[in-house]
């Protein structure tokens, strides 16, 4: 018997036995709390709000059943676009509409269920407004009871538009206050500094949005991620896996140690005469104690250099002594950065990366790789 053992055993081993394991992707406990401490006060106050408003009586529904749904998408996966402020509105409203519809003019109440769901999918994917508990407000509107029924046409507006309003209201100050990002506004695509059509250097080799569009159809799937966050994630994804592969030299060891500085008290004439002189782009300017203040560049200084130094330096881009070198590569070639601070936990200057550095540690790290003598296979 081999003593192999297989993928599939592997990640039994790995997912099998482990409760609650995968959850999401990203997915922390705290992350879970927060999500549960969110839905407990969007809930609880979405219903005060509603009886205190409309008052509490058996002649309509306080608060539907599906918001409870609308709340673990709203609280605990926020930037899923399903998640959205229209997704929930929109959802909500159009399905329960959808499905006062179907039980207006289908008198079986098994085909009106089966249509009105369907005409929910249908119209929610036409308003850009697909949101999965939109499916249960269809069958509430065809299920509900007699206060239901009674409302008719009234029912998507209260309660259903109103409770998912007020609900979407709630997790945005919830949101706010816990600093989490909602509304999620997806990372646009870097566009090129040079005011140019070409692409940045960052994103002009390797995948493009066509191939994970293709990868998409060849898979058959549909992702509950935004595209362009889909498209960071998958970059963040190859910069872990060169670091990882390639991740050896540190910043210490790459970094030049005879680093050109200037301080606060410098003049802008000698900021320019530095630059010039030493024929560098990035010029650290530092403090009385010593300390990284920013960086400044002959762009600083012709843009901003009249109204003195301290106005013209920019925010550093820094690093530490440990750090791969090569996990500086998103920084460095993002078409604005030419040089990376390396600095110690009190903010002192111990080197300077630059782009020169990177390429030339990259093209080192390739050729050893090329020219490396094969690993004979084990025995």
């Amino acid at each position: 018997m081999s003593d192999t053992v297989g993928p599939e055993r592997h990640a039994r081993n790995r997912f099998g036995f482990r409760p609650f394991r995968p959850i999401l992707a990203g997915a922390t406990l705290r992350e879970r709390l927060i999500g549960c401490l969110g839905a407990l006060a969007g809930i609880t106050l979405t219903g005060l709000i509603c009886g205190w408003f409309f008052g509490q009586g058996p002649h309509i529904p306080l608060i539907i059943a599906p918001m409870g749904a609308s709340a673990v998408l709203l609280f605990a996966v926020p930037a899923s676009p399903l998640a959205q402020p229209w997704s929930i509105i929109g959802g909500n409203t159009i399905s329960a509409f959808m499905g006062v519809l179907a039980a207006h003019f289908i008198p079986d109440p098994v085909l009106a269920i089966g249509v009105g769901v369907s005409l929910a999918i249908a119209a929610m994917s036409l308003a850009r407004c697909l949101h999965p508990p939109g499916g249960a407000a269809a069958l509430t509107a065809l299920i509900g009871g007699p206060s239901v029924t009674s409302a008719g046409f009234l029912f998507p507006l209260f309660p259903v538009c109103v409770n998912s309003v007020i609900l979407v209201a709630l997790g945005i100050a919830f949101h706010k206050i816990s600093r989490r990002s909602y509304p999620h506004v997806a990372v646009a695509m870097p566009a090129n500094p040079h005011g140019t059509t070409d692409l940045p250097a960052s994103i002009r080799v390797g995948f493009t949005p066509d191939d994970v569009d293709a990868a998409l159809l060849a898979l058959h799937e549909t992702l509950d991620i935004d595209r362009a966050d889909l498209d960071r994630l998958l970059r963040q994804v190859e910069r872990h896996a060169l670091v990882r592969l390639q991740g050896k030299l540190t910043c210490g060891e790459v970094m030049s140690r005879d680093v050109v500085t200037i301080g606060l008290d410098g003049s802008v004439a000698r900021a320019r005469e530095l630059l010039l002189a030493h024929n560098i782009r990035t010029l650290p300017v530092v403090d009385e104690a010593g300390r990284l203040a920013g960086t400044l560049g002959l762009r600083e200084l012709t843009l901003r250099g009249a109204f003195g130094l301290a106005q013209a330096m920019v925010e550093a881009s820094t690093a530490r002594p440990d750090q791969p070198v090569v996990a500086l590569s998103a920084c460095l070639t993002d078409g604005h950065t030419h040089a990376v601070v390396v600095t110690d936990g009190d903010r002192r200057v111990l080197g300077i990366v630059t782009q020169t550095d990177l390429l030339a540690t990259l093209t080192r790290l390739l050729l050893a790789k090329a020219f490396a003598p094969p690993v004979p296979d084990a025995p």
